[in-house]
């Protein structure tokens, strides 16, 4: 299994993050032709090697004309994304993390995932940083992120609304459930669009497991720093081992027997666009022999308090119980495959004998089915078939 950790001792930026995956062997020009891909007009992406105290760095900078950025709220980004000239796994990681961001930036105004505005020169950057993440990191095969403590930094930082804290106030909340290092030097080491990268991205705080090393990416900040090497480490290379993984997560639960049934169906959406890794909802008998709906969330811990403010505030309940467990997870990796459909995206599994078992993506599916005028199920025996041509000896 391909892995890559974030050495995160001088905190972590899209920017940043960028260089270091470039400097670990993506290709520079696929970097370039980001605003392309994205269809961003007036944004340019510049790369050059330098020095960051003792470290030669590959320096990622995207330049932004203000004039020609509209304003953009979520369902812009996920537009522009949903167009954009990614494969389907690099799309959804995006998405996953713009999605995580959004939440974070309506928690810290007071107001809803649909309403918070991205800032004009701010929506472009982060577009180019967020995508190009989840390109570089699909270009170079990895499948699991683990990361360091990020270093936070201090003192204050400015925005359109005057001077705020370091960190700053989407930071905190983003990496709420995560190891953080406070304090260094009197900068922003550790950006809300860093921030956001690691809290959809890492699977595993613990660092990773032992894993054959060979590749160092080394991505460079904006300012070179007196009292540190203001740069991003990016270790990547095989973990070797068992394809089942154990790992940690919280199981939220609440009872309806008054609710709507139909309000409960649109909140599902909801609390996945918030980051529930899942939602489903089970209908039951309560007390008093009413009909009701047993509603249960599995998120990241770190997400727990978030999705059940949501829950609390879009439903009936009163109260939400929370717990922590263990589940076992099989390795993953996403591809793609062609059919006479057009291009379809698979999960594919690693299975403990050793074997791999690959499911359609439905969302892929569909968008192929509604081109072609075809059945999803025909289109989804498509994409299987090709996929097991591709697996065969020899292929």
């Amino acid at each position: 299994m391909r892995i890559a950790w974030f050495d995160c001792f001088s905190g972590i930026s899209g920017d940043m993050t960028l260089g270091a995956l470039v400097s670990a062997g993506w290709p520079a020009d696929d970097v370039r032709s980001l605003p392309s891909r994205l269809g961003l007009a007036g944004v340019e992406v510049a790369v050059e090697q330098v020095r960051r105290g003792p470290f030669a760095a590959t320096r990622v900078e995207v330049k932004v004309e203000e004039a020609r950025q509209p304003h953009r709220h979520l369902h812009h980004v996920a537009a522009i994304l949903e167009r954009a000239e990614l494969p389907e796994a690099a799309r959804e990681r995006a998405l996953a993390v713009f999605r995580r961001l959004a939440a974070a930036e309506a928690e810290v105004h007071g107001t809803t995932v649909e309403q918070v505005h991205f800032h004009e020169l701010g929506a472009a950057d982060a577009l180019v940083d967020i995508a190009g993440a989840a390109l570089g990191l699909h270009a170079l095969g990895i499948e699991r992120v683990y990361a360091s403590p990020p270093r936070l930094g201090r003192g204050t930082v400015k925005s359109e609304h005057g001077p705020i804290p370091v960190p700053a106030p989407a930071t905190a909340l983003l990496l709420r459930g995560a190891p953080v290092e406070p304090g260094g030097p009197e900068f922003e080491l550790t950006t809300p669009t860093g921030a956001a990268l690691l809290a959809t991205l890492v699977q595993d705080w613990g660092g990773p497991p032992a894993f054959r090393l060979d590749r160092v990416g080394t991505g460079a900040g904006a300012r070179d720093l007196e009292q540190q090497p203001n740069v991003l480490r990016v270790l990547v290379g095989d973990a070797a081992g068992d394809a089942l993984t154990r790992r940690r997560v919280a199981v939220l639960e609440t009872a309806l027997d008054d609710e709507n049934p139909q309000y409960v169906g649109a909140l599902v959406p909801k609390l996945l666009a918030a980051g529930a890794l899942d939602a489903m909802v089970v209908p039951g008998v309560m007390k008093k022999g009413r009909p009701g709906l047993w509603l249960v969330v599995v998120a990241e811990p770190e997400q727990a308090g978030l999705l059940a403010r949501l829950l609390l505030t879009e439903c009936s309940t009163l109260g939400v119980r929370v717990r922590h467990d263990e589940r076992y997870e099989l390795a993953r990796r996403a591809v793609e495959v062609e059919t006479r459909y057009g291009k379809v995206a698979l999960k594919v599994a690693a299975l403990p004998d050793g074997g791999e078992r690959a499911v359609p993506e439905f969302e892929s599916v569909r968008a192929a089915a509604e081109r072609a005028g075809r059945p999803l199920r025909e289109v989804a025996e498509a994409a299987l078939a090709a996929w097991r041509r591709r697996a065969e000896p020899g292929s």
